[in-house]
């Protein structure tokens, strides 16, 4: 008998952790190795932030809390929903997590059964399918076309759902494609969920503050009031304040529903770390110019790599319109031969490529369901993104390509 759940066997590790390991087992050969497979914004956060933590620490006896969270923590999340948002919830239609794909994690836990359908839009985060199958659901993977700006479309939307549809994730802005949807496009997207009362939405909102070229983000609460009741919204501090380990996500949604998830988290985990609870408090409730500042900075880098990847001949990329990540296309090497004499098949080879001859990690498109492309973090610095893009285009120019038809 297997030690090893059968469960197990259809699912695949993080790709961006699995790249970001092949780059450091690389660089610990003394390779110089840039690695844009991680997305994590490489600032500290804010010093109050921090302060806060350090000093609660010291003073404060560090013990239990409620499984959703702190009750401080929550009006913290729901201040934040009715100030940015828009949106009003009650403490108790408000849990709180270890990161916001343990909200996720969570939140799949407390509703999947055997065969329910979970619909994620391709490009999608890494991690939607394999917890889909992991909780014994089948991930439905409807592709949203780069021509059409990564978008899922109410035709698209219509033609995927079915009786055994449980959920339906949106990102926004999504990762890897940095796609953002107006108020008008998710008010479609409504209008055909409407029509399907089994289907309920997860709104993973993590990058909603780092948006570009003036837009405003809207959440899919704010655009679809009249699917409250179905809908979850999921964010956390780890991208808009530079807190990825800190590890705090939340959640707002239906009472039943938060009450199922904290019924799972408190028979996992118990409860997420208290001084890590109080840091996020600090983040939502203090001085928010940091968020402005990081924003600007994410623009900056990706008009960088936008401009420097529209230089090299066989990859393509619009600029994205949120997120930190380019998602490159890359059809143009498929077919081509490398240096040592090895054909690049898929884009997993031309990610592989750019490692070994640039020494820059990457994450390919089949990761994310959407092929040939490859991601790259654009959260590093100016001059990091700068050197990585000069050696892509080194690494692109050595390859022999077929001719053009």
């Amino acid at each position: 008998m297997s030690l090893i759940a059968q469960r197990l066997s259809a699912i695949k590790p993080s790709a961006s952790m699995a790249a970001s390991l092949a780059a450091r087992e690389l660089a610990a050969t003394g390779v110089d190795v840039i690695d844009l497979s991680l997305g994590e914004p490489d600032f500290a956060p804010p010093a109050h932030i921090i302060d806060t933590a350090f000093h609660a620490a010291r003073q404060t006896r560090m013990l239990y809390t409620p499984a959703a969270g702190t009750p401080a923590l929550r009006h913290a999340v729901a201040a934040k929903f009715a100030r940015e948002n828009g949106l009003a919830y009650a403490i108790d239609e408000i849990a709180v997590a270890g990161g916001a794909k343990q909200v996720i994690f969570n939140a799949l836990m407390a509703t999947m059964d055997p065969g329910d359908e979970v619909i994620l839009p391709a490009p999608y985060f890494v991690s939607y399918p394999e917890m889909v199958k992991l909780l014994g659901g089948i991930p439905v993977t409807p592709a949203c076309a780069a021509e059409h700006g990564f978008r899922l479309t109410p035709e698209i939307l219509e033609s995927a759902i079915t009786p055994r549809s449980k959920w339906l994730f949106l990102n926004l802005p999504g990762n890897p494609s940095g796609a953002t949807y107006s108020q008008a496009e998710l008010r479609a997207l409504g209008d055909v969920l409407a029509r399907h009362p089994h289907v309920h939405i997860l709104s993973d909102e993590i990058y909603e503050h780092i948006i570009f070229d003036g837009r405003s983000f809207v959440s899919f609460g704010l655009a679809c009031p009249d699917l409250r009741d179905r809908s979850l919204i999921v964010n956390g501090v780890s991208k808009a304040y530079a807190m990825t380990g800190w590890r705090i996500g939340y959640a707002a949604g239906p009472r039943a529903l938060i009450a199922a998830m904290s019924k799972v988290q408190s028979q996992s985990c118990t409860a997420v770390c208290t001084v890590a609870q109080i840091a996020a408090q600090a983040a939502l409730e203090g001085p928010q110019d940091c968020v402005a500042e990081y924003r600007a900075a994410f623009e900056r880098r990706r008009d960088l790599v936008a401009q420097g990847i529209a230089g090299i001949d066989g990859l393509t990329l619009a600029p994205p319109e949120g997120a930190f990540y380019a998602y490159i296309g890359c059809a143009a090497l498929i077919g081509a031969t490398t240096p040592q004499g090895d054909t690049l098949a898929d884009d997993v080879a031309v990610s592989r490529h750019l490692l070994a001859q640039a020494h820059v990690s990457s994450v390919p498109g089949t990761a994310y369901g959407l092929s040939p492309f490859f991601r790259i973090s654009t959260a590093a610095s100016d001059a990091t993104l700068a050197e990585a893009l000069r050696r892509i285009d080194t690494a692109v120019a050595s390859l022999t390509r077929p001719p053009r038809r």
